[in-house]
């Protein structure tokens, strides 16, 4: 009896081994992101989920894969495990009920054919934990295999395939995911350590520029003081008003996006004062050309929107109490994230996230309600770095390591 048992049991097909969900995680510790990435397949579809998080936010880009037969529209759906609260998306429209939350196609990504892929993005908060989730499913078909179809009945938004797919055998490896951003440029549009000027007088990619007026400021290639390699950029900035001194780079921005990535390492010799002042300069053509700046107002960094002179934070003692200074005499890394598609953006000074510099497209009192009042997503279109004064300060400042792109870029 034993025997035949055992016989039975060996001769008892085995079942294959499925992908279901392949979930990696990198934990930038220089850069205060955290980027998780988690990808889901089996014969429905994939999808590849690579979250860029800090402290109480996340911005989250998805890759859909179609697996099955071309459909002509998709929805996507997922639990979270977590507290996340999706606030906004890109190239989709998304909606969430509890931890429940819907991704349906714009008028534009909705044809997915056999292998055809649609990318959007969203963004959003949390509390106590966000963990990458793992249980999606398109067109009520799950990407781990295990869910049916929804009944031609009851369909959902918008329609399910006309039949299930066909099974396909599972990856014998785990689909790539997009890789962490690190400490270098990656694929960013501008990547520079100004190791490849040959003069004291920056040229190539970088010109002198004095976007209004110019003064006695002068921008120079130094040799003497860099963060990497042997080169940065020095500015001595002169007080006065209008008294202008940057560096343009000569890229083009205007693509960039839909959140505009940047990175910097800073090191200047003068706190800042309480005049205000600028040392990033950024050319905005949703203020017709005007500029969106960062620089320092009452001893603390501050974001300027030059068309109506809103800054973030409010000048009140507890909005400047908010922001931080910009610390002198050593190299500090600075990071910004610009949405282009709403008025929202993200500051970091090393690895803080400052939360005078945030805004989340919430009007909050003394810190972003005056930024809100227009509610025009910026559009970078390039960069300058520099000194603008408008009033008291010299400072003398140098620029290295400097980066802009369409994904996070660590320090």
């Amino acid at each position: 009896m034993c025997t035949l048992l055992r016989r039975l049991l060996l001769r008892r097909p085995r079942r294959p081994w499925t992908a279901a969900a392949f979930l990696t995680a990198a934990a930038l510790l220089a850069s205060g992101f955290t980027v998780l990435s988690a990808s889901g397949a089996e014969s429905g579809c994939r999808v590849d989920y690579t979250v860029n998080q800090w402290t109480g936010g996340y911005t989250a880009q998805l890759k859909v894969t179609n697996l099955g037969p071309t459909v002509t529209s998709w929805r996507l759906t997922w639990t979270y495990a977590g507290d996340q609260q999706v606030t906004s998306a890109w190239n989709a429209t998304v909606s969430q009920s509890g931890s429940s939350v819907v991704a349906v196609n714009t008028n534009w990504n909705g044809a997915l054919t056999t292998g055809g892929t649609a990318d959007f993005g969203l963004q959003g908060t949390w509390r106590s934990s966000a963990p990458a989730p793992v249980d999606f499913a398109l067109n009520g078909v799950s990407c781990g295999g295990t869910g049916t179809p929804p009944p031609t009945t009851a369909p959902p938004t918008t329609a399910p395939p006309t039949s299930q797919p066909p099974t396909t055998p599972p990856p014998s490896t785990p689909p790539p995911t997009t890789p962490p951003p690190s400490a270098d440029c990656g694929a960013a549009v501008i990547c520079s350590g100004f190791e490849d000027q040959t003069g004291s007088t920056p040229s190539g990619a970088w010109r002198s520029t004095a976007p209004d007026c110019q003064g006695t400021g002068t921008a120079t290639v130094d040799t003497a003081v860099a963060h990497g390699g042997g080169k940065s950029l020095r500015v001595d900035g002169r007080a006065g008003y209008c008294n202008h001194a940057f560096v343009a780079a000569t890229a083009d921005l205007s693509s960039v996006g839909p959140v505009m990535y940047v990175r910097m390492w800073v090191r200047h010799t003068t706190a800042l004062p309480t005049a205000h002042v600028t040392f990033v300069s950024m050319p905005d053509s949703s203020q017709g050309g005007r500029s969106l700046r960062v620089g320092g107002q009452n001893g603390a960094l501050q974001w300027n929107r030059e068309t109506d002179d809103a800054t973030l934070p409010a000048q009140s003692p507890t909005g400047v109490a908010l922001s931080r200074p910009l610390p002198t005499g050593s190299w500090q890394c600075l990071r910004f994230a610009i949405d282009t598609s709403a008025p929202k953006l993200d500051t970091w000074l090393g690895d803080e996230q400052v939360p005078g510099l945030h805004a989340d497209g919430v009007p909050t009192q003394d810190i972003d309600q005056q930024w809100l009042a227009r509610t025009t997503p910026p559009r970078p279109t390039a960069l300058r770095l520099g000194w603008e004064s408008y009033g008291t300060g010299d400072d003398t400042l140098w620029f290295d390591d400097v980066a802009v792109g369409s994904s996070p870029i660590g320090c």
